[in-house]
């Protein structure tokens, strides 16, 4: 027994030995620095934490502090930190119980420690935290969040907008305030949805007048986006969806309920103006409709009210464009829906055409005819002139000798003249002019004694090259047409009275030139349908009968992308053509052979190529920019004709566009006149005095 009580009662005092030990070891500190270097505090501190500490060199100052208290050692890291704060200055710290002592104002851009909402750390130990707002934007929170940080020293606020967070940087004390704060603000609000199904009013109405209602005054308004109700019209079941905060939507379905009240009378009269379309065009289509739902209606339902014959009136009033109905609520409510999906601006197409068309024809001709007076010729008729044709107009070309008249004597037979020939026929030049009139290039003819020779040759180039670019403007689903050509007489018919008296013809006027018809029709998208009719014709020379004209046309219908350059076709003709005439046998010697023969090659080649360009132009601004830009193309051809100049008159009669601008300038005004008269000095002649005896 005397064992166990000694083996207790020295386990005791050893337990009892260690606790006094352990306290001792719990440090305990009571601080107290008056007129101290801060670098030296540093030190000190960091000697009694066992924490080694690196000071930047702009730390300095000297730091009056005393504690009354005593401190354990986390209250003196604390109150270190406290100090710092004051001071101006801020601890970082780093990994193998290191830190850093640095300036406030540099601790944002150090790498101080990132926390989360799970942190305990606080105090004035720098952190930066990233805090996720839901229901606020935080372009709008930010500036508040920074008033109350120190934004002088090492505090910071930095918003995010597309993930809608916010970063803040500073002592963790002024962080977790801040984070309290935003928790505050951002508390979601009541955004649920109501649906209120009307009986009476139109939903398209009813929300086109709340809008209006709710539209703030010079375009600005001063509530926040998320306390603005949304409301937004159902046609097909002719309800109105609000959502929003509580009071707002409130306050939006009483005026809603107010307003959906059955009017007086069954019977009413709307007048609707029209932006768009034409009156005239929509009543047919008002009318159909209106009897399609008159005739559903009477089917499906079997209320005696309801099965009612339902009389609608719909009239178009021209001069203001628009549409008076008289119709039950429920039937204006349908026919306006349908007038307000149809009365929309239509798009417009510009269409651009290029044609472009190379002709070229090449020919050469060579030909000997030969002649003998004796008899005996070859002639051939693939040249211009025949040899025969050539003859004979020489033959009547040539004077003849007058005879001879022995002597001439009076009545009283006395001599008046001695013997003499009569004056020379001449000879008629009309048929060799014919002959000559038709040979082109060289005719060369040749005799001697009783042969002759004629040697014709020619060779012919033409070369056409026509490019035409024209445009048109026209809406959607409208025909456009244009040309650039000239109106060209045909006679159609003629006819005489009896005995051949008054005579008269039948004259059509054709049109000959470049025409374009088209129609578009905008599709979904930048999609664009074209029917389209292309034709170029040209005036070729005269026939038989009358003229005869080239024309080259196409007829098509294409789908195409706004911008988009498509070619429509190609007309392609080539035509190679040789003719010989020779004499046999003799025109196929060899070299001899080309006297005894006439050659004729003839080559023409014609390639035409239509390319369209369709542009969809769905606002003012790019019908501006295509004005603009057509209208400065023109203006500076003119000034480059200008520059160029006139080589027998003065440039000044050449006339140039003025500058492109929107609005129309104005001839100067009476006082404007009198104004820049007075600038230079120039008194206007007073009007003659008027007096009563004159009047």
């Amino acid at each position: 027994m005397m064992k166990k009580f000694l083996l207790i009662l020295t386990t005791a005092m050893a337990f009892n030995f260690l606790c006094c030990v352990a306290q001792a070891s719990a440090a305990q500190y009571s601080p107290n620095f008056k007129g101290t270097e801060i670098t030296e505090f540093v030190n000190i501190v960091g000697k009694n934490l066992k924490k080694t500490m690196i000071i930047d060199p702009n730390v300095r100052g000297k730091i009056n502090v005393r504690s009354y208290d005593v401190l354990s050692e986390e209250q003196y890291y604390q109150f270190f930190l406290n100090v710092l704060e004051v001071y101006g200055y801020a601890a970082v710290a780093k990994d193998n119980n290191i830190i850093k002592i640095i300036r406030n104002k540099d601790a944002k851009t150090a790498a101080i420690p990132v926390i989360g909402s799970d942190s305990n750390i606080v105090g004035d130990e720098m952190v930066t935290r990233v805090v996720e707002v839901k229901n606020v934007t935080v372009r709008e929170l930010v500036p508040l969040l920074r008033q109350l940080s120190d934004q002088a020293g090492g505090g910071n606020v930095v918003n995010y907008d597309p993930a809608n967070v916010i970063m803040l940087t500073g002592t963790a004390s002024t962080v977790n305030r801040l984070v309290k704060i935003i928790e505050r603000v951002d508390r979601a609000g009541d955004q649920a949805v109501e649906i209120i199904k009307l009986k009476y009013a139109s939903a398209g109405e009813m929300v086109r007048i709340i809008e209006a209602m709710n539209k703030p005054k010079g375009g600005k308004s001063g509530q926040p986006s998320f306390l603005i109700p949304r409301i937004v019209a159902d046609d097909r079941s002719n309800s109105v969806i609000v959502s929003g905060e509580v009071k707002a939507r409130e306050r939006v379905i009483r005026l809603v309920k107010r307003l959906d009240s059955e009017l007086e009378s069954n019977g009413n009269t709307r007048v609707y103006r029209l932006k768009y379309s034409k009156a005239e065009d929509l009543v047919k289509v008002l009318q159909g409709v209106s009897d399609s739902i008159a005739s559903e209606s009477s089917t499906t339902k079997t209320k005696s009210r309801s099965s009612q014959k339902r009389n609608v009136s719909i009239e178009a009033h021209e001069s203001t464009n628009s549409l008076i109905i008289t119709a039950q609520p429920d039937m204006i409510r349908s026919l306006l829906a349908v007038i307000r999906q149809l009365d929309v601006r239509r798009a417009q197409v510009l269409i651009e055409a290029i044609i472009v068309e190379v002709y070229e024809t090449d020919g050469v001709s060579l030909g000997v005819q030969w002649y003998n007076e004796a008899g005996g010729f070859t002639q051939f008729t693939n040249g211009p002139a025949s040899i025969s044709s050539v003859a004979a107009g020489v033959e009547a070309a040539a004077s003849t000798k007058g005879d001879w008249v022995p002597a001439e004597y009076n009545s009283n037979n006395d001599l008046i003249k001695d013997g003499f020939y009569q004056n020379d026929t001449k000879g008629d030049y009309n048929i060799l002019g014919q002959v000559l009139g038709n040979v082109s290039g060289m005719m060369l003819g040749l005799a001697k004694n009783d042969w002759g020779a004629i040697i014709q040759a020619v060779s012919s180039n033409t070369n056409s090259n026509i490019l035409a670019t024209p445009s048109i403007l026209t809406l959607d689903n409208e025909e456009a047409y244009f040309i650039v050509g000239q109106e060209i007489p045909i006679i159609t018919g003629s006819a005489t009275g009896s005995n051949n008296s008054n005579p008269f013809q039948t004259v059509e006027r054709l049109e000959v030139g470049i025409k374009l018809r088209v129609t578009p029709q905008v599709n979904e998208g930048n999609a664009i349908q074209l029917i389209i009719e292309q034709e170029v014709s040209s005036v070729s020379g005269s026939t038989g009968v009358d003229i005869a004209i080239n024309k080259r046309e196409i007829k098509t219908t294409v789908m195409t992308d706004s911008g988009a350059t498509i070619v429509l076709g190609g007309l392609i003709d080539e035509d190679v053509q040789e003719s010989v005439q020779k004499v046999p046998i003799l025109g196929d010697i060899p070299f001899i052979g080309h006297l005894f023969k006439s050659t004729t090659n003839t080559t023409r080649k014609r390639n035409l190529m239509v390319f369209l360009r369709a542009t969809i132009v769905r606002d003012a601004g790019l019908m501006a920019e295509i004005s603009e830009s057509k209208y400065n193309f023109i203006r500076a051809d003119q000034i480059r004709k200008h520059e160029e100049g006139l080589s027998l008159m003065s440039n000044d009669n050449m006339p140039i566009l003025p500058q492109w601008q929107d609005k129309l300038t104005l001839p100067p005004s009476f006082d404007d006149y009198q104004k820049k008269l007075q600038e230079k000095d120039i008194e206007l002649p007073k009007p003659p005095t008027v007096t009563e005896d004159k009047l």
